[in-house]
């Protein structure tokens, strides 16, 4: 059973607040790098680079994270070279915060780089974490059992997120 927690208007209207804050909060660096989780944290990277291109002077780096989820472990790979990123504001971005699991190996990833600023967005934050980690940037907050699953779809057809 499907259960529509967003339709494409509203993480639309997510994806242009949350650009706005990663704004407010970088206001002051030149350039800051939008490093996406592999698949779907990507593809919200740059729904949200594409507002902030057009409500800030900043410049928007887009970097793809690599993190194989059943084994977070492994090592970590990027779209763009560390140096491309050292000393950067940075946001590490994904879809659904679950667990919290690959959101913490992927901030423990950039802990290793210094950077100018470091923060996380997500779009749902489901609240069953298994680590002491926070999204500094949210669309939505669920409280949900931990059968449940939340499964954002970003389609040519509409986004939308769904709660099964």
């Amino acid at each position: 059973m499907e259960n529509k927690i967003l339709t494409h208007s509203e993480i639309e209207h997510k994806i242009r607040r949350i650009a706005y804050q990663i704004y407010e909060t970088f206001v002051n660096e030149e350039t800051v790098i939008l490093a996406g989780i592999a698949s779907n944290g990507f593809v919200f990277a740059q729904k949200i680079a594409k507002v902030l291109e057009e409500i800030s002077p900043l410049k928007i780096v887009l970097c793809e994270v690599f993190i194989d989820k059943s084994k977070p472990n492994a090592p970590i790979t990027t779209s763009i070279s560390q140096k491309d990123y050292e000393n950067k504001g940075l946001v590490l971005v994904d879809d659904v915060l679950n667990s919290g699991t690959t959101l913490v190996y992927g901030v423990k990833h950039f802990l290793e780089v210094p950077l100018a600023k470091f923060k996380t967005a997500v779009l749902v934050d489901r609240n069953h974490k298994k680590y002491p980690v926070k999204a500094d940037f949210k669309g939505i907050s669920l409280s949900t059992s931990l059968q449940e699953h939340v499964q954002v779809v970003f389609d040519s057809k509409g986004d939308y997120a769904y709660l099964n």
